[in-house]
């Protein structure tokens, strides 16, 4: 199959031999910002037709979480690259490596494939009118394809019917008004995205492609993708959808069409490994214990920006309570306050509250103030003389 694949390749780039300055300025000359977008719309494609796919499984009887088939649906993509059924292998291989217990037996988890299918197959049916133009078919095509469609997805509900379990665990989507509507909800996501990134590629090398030439080459970039090409399968659907456009215009949005499902898909693939990794139990405690080092370093920190707010605050307390304790264990209202407040007697001293006083005498000793009573007792008593 490698094989095969490497040779589809160099068939192509013979097809393209003296046109690789026009295929070179259409790939470097397509804006960065078309090239992000179009990485952003297939990661969402991604996503999108792995709620499909988790909506299937657990329709099927699954309980696994959505986190851990995401994480397998992304290193399906891995085998994807060189075939789409290495990548089916490789998504249900890693789901049930990974949660054994909670996701259905493998013949389950191919029938639940098959519901995901049927909806793609239909809208490809739906829309292979596009085709007849620019691949010169017969009109009556596309009701030839509606009609296939129809039949194997009539003829699998049977033998579903007929007692094979595991075909009817796998369909048991379809079984339903609410579980056909959100799977065909999510495929239908998928497929818009794919076909929008076909769109802006295209109009961005500079071929002036509609709608229906976007939904043509998505279509013969899944057809192709059955066949050994591998990596070579964008640039052989646009050549063979768009060739009378200009071959090097085809080609350079058939490889920015690889280059940006590459890059999208194993972004998705690289988050599904690192979160594999992390969530490893030793993996877990490692980043626990860092996170409480990091804590550590960073209190002194938070410590030195609150210290002077809180020995400020601290010194105005320590201030008022040896001014009450002053004041109310001392008797020495006269120096500290005015000599007359209103509704007292001239020379009456003014005294501070016992609950004050109270709470004076329990935070500052009274033997800290000792050795100055005899000045105040004096000067008092010269004052009354």
């Amino acid at each position: 199959m490698v094989a095969a694949s490497i040779a589809a390749s160099v068939v192509l780039g013979l097809v393209l031999i003296g046109k690789w300055d026009e295929l070179e300025a259409g790939v470097t000359g397509a804006p960065i910002a078309i090239a992000a977008a179009a990485v952003l719309l297939q990661v969402l494609a991604l996503v999108a037709r792995s709620e499909a796919w988790h909506v299937c499984v657990r329709a099927g009887g699954g309980t696994v979480g959505r986190r851990a088939l995401y994480r397998a649906s992304s290193m399906g993509f891995v085998g994807g690259l060189l075939h789409t059924q290495l990548g089916t292998a490789a998504r249900i291989s890693a789901l049930r490596r990974s949660a054994p217990d909670a996701s259905p037996r493998v013949p389950t988890l191919i029938g639940a494939e098959l519901p995901i299918l049927i909806v793609e197959a239909g809208l490809a049916a739906l829309t292979s009118f596009t085709l007849v133009g620019p691949l010169g078919l017969p009109w009556w095509v596309p009701l030839i394809c509606l009609a296939a469609v129809a039949g194997v997805s009539a003829l699998l509900r049977t033998v579903a019917a007929a007692g094979v379990r595991w075909l009817r665990s796998g369909l048991a989507i379809m079984r339903t008004l609410d579980g056909r509507a959100r799977l065909c909800a999510f495929v239908l996501i998928a497929v818009v995205a794919q076909i929008a990134r076909n769109w802006l590629l295209l109009h961005a090398v500079g071929v002036d492609a509609s709608v229906f030439d976007a939904i043509a080459v998505l279509i013969a970039v899944v057809t192709l993708g059955q066949l050994p090409f591998g990596l070579s399968v964008g640039a052989a659907a646009s050549v063979l959808i768009l060739g009378p456009e200009g071959v090097a215009a085809a080609a350079a949005a058939g490889v920015l069409l690889t280059a940006t499902g590459t890059v999208g898909g194993l972004s998705f693939a690289a988050w599904g490994a690192i979160d594999i990794g992390l969530s490893r139990p030793r993996v877990q405690a490692l980043a626990r214990r860092g996170w409480a080092r990091l804590g550590q370093l960073g209190a002194p920190a938070h410590s030195a920006w609150a210290a002077p707010g809180a020995l400020s605050a601290q010194l105005v307390r320590s201030v008022e309570r040896a001014c009450f304790d002053l004041v109310g264990q001392l008797r020495v209202g006269p120096m500290l306050l005015p000599a007359y407040a209103p509704g007292l007697h001239a020379r009456a001293p003014l005294t501070a509250p016992a609950s004050h006083r109270a709470a004076a005498s329990a935070v500052v000793p009274r033997s800290r103030f000792e050795h100055l009573a005899p000045l105040f007792v004096s000067r008092e008593s010269g004052k009354s003389r």
